[in-house]
């Protein structure tokens, strides 16, 4: 058996024409859908970057136990459990987050990794002269805004794209490769995460006609803040990435028909999360509350030992669901610490794999839980409260390393369930990544077979639901194994 994951960053199910999407053509996730299941139902659990990439390593929420991290050393590793068990792994990305303090030991789980530079303010090429911006341009601008724009410099035309560069090194291996046996091939690309930049030569005609400040790199912030020409500009901008990912994609599926993997290799076509384009009022993601947009994404998933033709699901899956699929593919045992299921069994409506519910969130954000019907979001009930804890062996943040100020009052508490009889350091969060926010936005309740665009609120309307989501996602807490602080935070 062999398997290929093609993951893009920040995917949102309403751009793609197998959910629907009317804008956008993606010709080549519609034809994927001719051979694949598509799950109308996945969810991230944890979120965002390197926490959704922990899960599709380990199996299990990271969100509850730390932010952004790395793997830690008590972690089981999909791919380096099937790299010990003869299964040869190889990972080809351009997310820049694999080689920073916060995520610098994923990449080395694999037999074999390429690395292709550029996106996002990666720390690239060096220039001490300030690059050229254009005027009123508008974007993120903090650490990578200037990195950014130095790197573009370097970036003019389709070939120079990190993009191409990793799809062109997945066929390569792919090419190399085809006739051997028990391989796992991960192609990963940081589109269409923003900022949406693509070459001249890859632009359209359909941003001519906007005569605005340059914008092609929204902050995480209301969507008042721009006018309904940007909003409307840079929906069209991430429309233009999500073509070029449709085009990659295409690729790839070529070279599974010219070489008949159809017949021994599953395909996996995934994304960490969504992002929010204006709706809901905002822009961007972990800031506010993770409404469908963000959590309930795409996915898309072959496998050669059923029949998973042209079909669709509607059952519950996550994140936490693709490694112990992956280790069933190539008959490897499943560690009792991963909390997903093969999916194959639930394709198969095997009895007892079916879940009532799914928990999601952010370090010190919102907790979510929903249940096929009830989407209940519960924020932090106080905004001083500082018990929020990361509980690690790995004191690193996005891109630098816990300060003394954070270690100061650091304790080494006795092992989690999880982490294999290992002691852990438990640090307080002295700076919370979304709760700041996310207190402030209060509680909220959708009925989604009812509302699926969350526009009524039922947090006031339906108390006793609310008891119920709330005896839901306290069960979901304890078999996560949550640290008690936890329902403390949240008064659960």
């Amino acid at each position: 058996m062999k398997a290929v994951m093609i993951m893009f960053d920040s995917l949102n199910k309403k751009a793609l024409s197998p959910y629907n999407n009317l804008i956008t053509e993606t010709p080549n996730f519609s034809r994927l859908t001719d051979k694949s299941v598509t799950f109308n139902s996945c969810f991230a659990g944890s979120l965002p970057c390197m926490p959704a990439r922990r899960e599709l390593h380990t199996g299990r929420y990271n969100f509850l136990h730390r932010c952004w991290g790395p793997i830690e050393p008590f972690d089981d590793s999909m791919p380096e459990i099937l790299k010990s068990n003869g299964v040869y792994t190889h990972l080809v990305s351009d997310h820049a987050h694999y080689w920073e303090d916060g995520g610098a030991t994923y990449h080395s789980r694999y037999n074999s990794w390429e690395g292709f530079r550029g996106q996002e303010g990666d720390y690239w090429k060096g220039s001490v002269a300030d690059p050229i911006i254009p005027e009123g341009a508008i974007g993120r601008k903090k650490h990578s805004w200037r990195q950014d724009w130095v790197n573009r410099e370097y970036i003019k035309v389709a070939e120079d794209m990190p993009m191409h560069k990793t799809f062109t090194s997945g066929m390569q291996f792919i090419e190399n490769n085809h006739s051997e046996d028990n391989w796992f091939l991960q192609i990963e690309t940081f589109a269409p995460h923003e900022p949406y930049y693509l070459t001249e030569d890859l632009q359209s005609n359909k941003f001519s006609d906007y005569t605005g400040p340059h914008f092609d790199w929204p902050q995480y912030i209301e969507s008042s803040h721009y006018t309904d020409d940007q909003i409307d500009h840079v929906k069209k901008k991430y429309e233009a990435v999500i073509s070029r990912c449709d085009y990659y994609l295409g690729k790839v599926l070529d070279y599974f028909d010219k070489y008949q993997l159809w017949n021994d290799t599953m395909l996996i076509v995934n994304t960490d999360h969504g992002f929010l384009l204006g709706e809901h009022g905002w822009f961007g993601k972990n800031r506010m509350p993770t409404y469908t947009e963000i959590a309930n994404i795409p996915l898309f998933m072959y496998d050669p030992r059923i029949n998973t033709a042209d079909s669709t699901n509607n059952e519950l899956v996550q994140t936490i669901d693709i490694p112990p699929s992956l280790l069933d593919l190539f008959s490897v045992p499943i560690p009792p610490d991963m909390q997903g299921k093969p999916i194959k069994e639930i394709i198969k409506n095997t009895e007892g794999n079916q879940r009532e519910s799914v928990l999601f969130g952010l370090h010190g954000g919102h907790i979510n839980i929903f249940d096929k019907k009830y989407l209940y979001m519960r924020a932090p009930i106080t905004p001083d409260n500082r018990d929020s804890y990361n509980y690690t062996l790995m004191a690193t943040h996005i891109n630098s390393r816990f300060s003394p100020v954070e270690l100061s009052d650091m304790e080494l508490v006795q092992p989690l369930s999880f982490t294999k009889n290992c002691q852990v350091l438990k640090i307080r969060a002295l700076k919370p990544s979304h709760n700041t926010y996310q207190h402030t936005l209060g509680d909220f309740l959708f009925d989604l077979s009812e509302d699926p665009n969350q526009k009524n609120n039922l947090i006031t309307k339906n108390p006793g639901i609310v008891e119920l989501m709330k005896d839901k996602m306290r069960k979901a807490l304890y078999d996560s194994s949550a640290p008690k602080e936890i329902y403390q935070r949240y008064e659960l």
